[in-house]
């Protein structure tokens, strides 16, 4: 048995408690905790191997919020006392997976500041930069599932087809527009039957938990695309997460209300408190911090995003992946995407001592979070990390 000691302070204390997938030289991957730097086996510490001794936290997830519960008061009353030294390893020894089976990925578009930047973008003549539905409901697209990958993933530029102002008919080759988006996933745990919608206060006892997501953008493939059903290849190329799934019961301190919305929006969407959550992004491009997205200023909620996307009796599974969209907010600093950032690229930023607007092969994107905890403490979320290679070279683990 052994004594684990982490500082009370610790982005990965007891007030946080991420899950995640990890592996050993010479073992299958399996369900661990992060415990500061340690990672923690949850079968050993447990005793449940059906549950935990596996390569993916579905199963769990699947067993619903009363498990999720139970199990975590479990783990903190361990972490409190010795635990099983075999069941430890340190966070620099081991090799991390991609945490959960993604069973289908839905992304929204749930920030003002963003829809309203890119609406001024776009549409510059047009008085409303908002859509005239974006006020009334969540607006969304499918994307791949497939194409989640774990942060450290090396991300190959695609290719597809542009056409720009100037150019008579299109073209097809590498996007030269590359972009970020820095959002947030929800990981749905328990889905529901088709054709019985989650009611948005039941939300809760849906969502699992939250990870750190990259939605990388080729704005020219997506430009000439979108028209008239929106994002596809544009964005089906590659999304990136972090390791670590934070539980949705860790951030109870981390909830407060969000914008006024107005008009009021109908009564499947309407909590007497639609809450958001207080969670403070970094977007690092190669070393630099060149913006800090506030999650708080998110229009629409996880909760009313997920009452949405049931309303109309669609299923969601265990592993349902869905993301927030980009998030921004009012000031130039707090923009989540360099078409934002840069203005379309009419307003450079310096990178590396050099005017940057879109990536270049090489470049590295992370993106960092924090939120509030209990006793004035901070969680952690990790880091989504993705380096751009060039067309053709493959992808590699970083």
């Amino acid at each position: 048995m052994t004594r684990l000691t982490v500082p009370a302070d610790d982005l990965f204390g007891l007030h946080n408690l991420p899950y995640g997938v990890y592996s050993v030289p010479g073992r299958e991957p399996r369900v661990g905790v992060r415990y500061g730097d340690y990672v923690v086996d949850l079968a050993v510490l447990l005793g449940d191997e059906e549950t935990f001794g596996v390569s993916s936290l579905n199963p769990f997830m699947a067993q619903g919020r009363d498990r999720w519960i139970e199990v975590r008061a479990a783990i903190t009353a361990m972490l409190t006392a010795a635990v099983p030294a075999q069941a430890v390893h340190a966070l620099g020894s081991v090799t991390l997976h991609l945490p959960f089976e993604v069973a289908d990925y839905v992304d929204f578009y749930a920030c003002e500041h963003h829809a309203a930047n890119l609406g001024r973008l776009f549409r510059p003549d047009n008085p409303d930069p908002l859509m005239p539905n974006w006020k009334h409901l969540p607006v969304g697209y499918h994307g791949r599932s497939a194409s989640i990958v774990l942060s450290g993933t090396d991300i190959v530029r695609p290719s597809g087809q542009r056409k720009g102002p100037q150019d008579p008919v299109p073209v097809f080759g590498p996007s030269v527009r590359l972009d970020i988006e820095a959002e947030l996933g929800f990981v749905v745990g328990v889905g529901n039957e088709m054709g019985e919608p989650i009611a948005v206060a039941d939300a809760e006892d849906h969502i699992f938990g939250v990870v750190l997501f990259n939605d990388w953008s080729a704005r020219d493939i997506q430009a000439w695309e979108y028209v008239p059903l929106g994002p596809n290849l544009g964005k089906s190329f590659a999304s990136t997460i972090s390791p670590w799934v934070v539980p949705l019961l860790a951030l109870q301190d981390a909830k407060v209300d969000t914008p006024v919305q107005e008009p009021a929006v109908l009564p499947y969407l309407a909590l007497d408190r639609p809450w958001g959550l207080d969670i403070d992004l970094e977007v690092v491009w190669n070393g630099q911090i060149v913006s800090r997205p506030p999650y708080a200023a998110m229009y629409w909620s996880p909760a009313q995003m997920l009452a949405h996307l049931t309303v109309n009796g669609a299923p969601m599974r265990t592993g349902d992946l869905f993301a927030s969209g980009t998030i921004s907010g009012p000031d130039k600093d707090q923009r989540g995407a360099f078409i934002e950032l840069t203005w379309g690229g009419a307003e450079p930023v310096t990178v590396d001592g050099q005017q940057r607007t879109f990536l270049e092969d090489g470049d590295v994107i992370d993106l960092r979070a924090t939120a509030p905890a209990a006793g004035g403490k901070r969680l952690g979320f990790g880091e989504a990390r993705g380096r751009i290679v060039g067309t053709g070279r493959g992808m590699a683990g970083a």
